[in-house]
């Protein structure tokens, strides 16, 4: 790969902000620098075109996707490399941020005192397994994107760390800004996407897709619905019940606390617990309704329910209804195979049966797509108002609930609000590239109940235990990570 490339990082918040800014030349590390300094070496001038195409670019950035999405466990004996422990990790990144990126490579790399490969480990990036074997100059690069992310991470506050921190949090807080992802509704039976194994896109895994993520790409699913509609029923909500944690952000709302509630889940469950509209962003859409991609016919979902259960394509009831007048004409539709419809003169003479007629006509209407976000959409431009125009200058606190935060531009919601605003996680499992300050690591259900309890608030769900105690420990080798853990009977 060429030295001296001029890399452009991506800024923009789907809308919200527009342009890129020069790593390079605004003196931050750029995605390709580690290639450019080799120890020893004086780094080439930044004048110098890049001879990669932008398909190689984009081929390269996904291949190290993964191993930047991918946590080091802290224990480390299953590894065959080398890795940083919590400590070395913590001191590298503090090490970072003091001195900046041109220094840090100096200390590092050039001084030949670690490893790029281990250094990796050190920004949470788990070495890819197609570099395995290769020289230590291969992991430059990956490790040039993580210095790069870890610079760009909000810095956590260091007055809020503690349980208690969080819940007068709670209290004082006027306006929160609730962002949740499928963690909270796991509990009810509903799956999450990425969990390893139980998540929707392990299960697509074992029914043979190469990339579950094709089928929710919207270009997939204009050329051929039938993919989407095999599956859908596994993510069809199939009750109107909801969780503790939705019960949790009601509770927010009834106390006048909660300015937005930014979901990314479809389920449509916040709805169902008492929501209101305008406090709602439902940021990836819903199986709320569903809508002809022909003639944009709106409709509520439950009334295609009947062909998702059944795994079939949903075709528009207006789209057949407008073509049943061509009968009379002695017009017929029929798709071709390009999806576009055409007509044709019946003669005399043809005797199709209705069964025939019908087929006809449902096979030229409309596809009926639920009116979730896929690749390639997007986002409702709710979320754009709301969080830039309304919530940015209001909000007081940001409680994340039950996402990993790795689907654009959700993610990236909470590094674009006031750095000065307090920032809580509760879920399952830590989110590594987001520099929370109070991280509440268990059951979100088991978590908010707790917080709850101690705030002196009532949260009123069956699903809640009645004298349920929990455990709250800190995590080794942390001031603001916790487990929570309900003691059974």
């Amino acid at each position: 790969m060429a030295t001296g490339q001029e890399v452009k990082e991506e800024v923009a918040l789907d809308g919200i902000v527009t342009g890129s800014v020069d790593l390079k030349s605004s003196g931050k590390l750029a995605k390709v620098a580690l290639i450019e300094r080799t120890p020893g070496q004086q780094r080439a001038s930044s004048g110098q075109e890049s001879e990669a195409t932008d398909d190689e670019e984009w081929e390269s950035e996904s291949l190290y996707e993964d191993a930047l999405d991918g946590a080091v466990d802290e224990d480390s004996s299953d590894y065959s490399y080398e890795t940083c422990t919590l400590e070395e990790a913590t001191a590298y990144r503090n090490r970072l941020r003091m001195v900046g990126d041109d220094q840090f490579i100096i200390e590092t790399i050039e001084a030949g005192t670690i490893t790029a490969k281990k250094l990796c480990t050190a920004f949470n990036i788990r070495p890819p397994p197609f570099l395995e074997g290769a020289p230590d100059v291969a992991y430059y690069r990956l490790l040039g994107l993580g210095i790069t992310r870890e610079l760009q991470k909000r810095v956590k506050l260091p007055q809020y760390n503690t349980v208690d921190d969080a819940v007068s949090l709670l209290k004082s807080s006027k306006n929160i800004i609730v962002l949740t992802g499928a963690g909270i509704s796991t509990s009810l039976g509903i799956p999450d996407f990425r969990s390893k194994n139980t998540g929707f896109y392990s299960q697509l895994e074992h029914l043979g897709f190469s990339d579950p993520q094709e089928v929710f790409d919207i270009e997939n699913f204009r050329e051929d619905p039938s993919k989407f509609y095999s599956v859908a029923k596994d993510i069809l909500p199939s009750t109107n019940r909801y969780s503790p944690t939705h019960a949790f952000i009601r509770l927010l709302q009834e106390k006048d606390k909660l300015l937005t509630n930014f979901t990314q889940n479809i389920d449509n469950l916040e709805g169902h617990a008492g929501i209101r509209p305008e406090k709602l962003i439902q940021c990836h859409g819903s199986f709320a309704t569903a809508s002809c991609l022909e003639c944009k016919y709106k409709v509520k979902c439950e009334e295609i329910y009947k062909e998702i259960k059944a795994g079939q394509v949903a075709r528009c009831g207006r789209c057949i209804r407008r073509l049943q007048p061509d009968r009379a004409s002695g017009m017929k539709r029929k798709r071709s195979a390009n999806g576009k419809s055409h007509s044709r003169q019946r003669r005399k003479g043809d005797h199709e049966d209705s069964t025939d007629e019908d087929d006809y006509d449902t096979a030229a209407a409309g596809v009926m797509k639920p009116d979730i976000t896929f690749f390639g959409e997007s986002l409702p431009s709710g979320f754009h108002d709301r969080l830039v125009v309304h919530d940015r200058d209001l909000v007081d606190l940001v409680i994340v609930i039950g996402t990993s935060l790795k689907v654009a531009p959700v993610s990236e919601v909470v590094g674009f609000l006031p750095s000065h605003v307090p920032q809580m996680f509760i879920s399952r499992d830590p989110c590594l590239h987001v520099d929370f300050d109070i991280e509440m690591l268990g059951d979100c259900d088991v978590v908010v109940a707790e917080l709850c309890r101690r705030a002196g608030w009532e949260l009123k769900h069956d699903m809640i235990p009645s004298n349920q105690e929990v455990v709250v420990q800190l995590c080794e080798g942390y001031v603001s990570r916790f487990s929570f853990k309900a003691k059974t009977a």
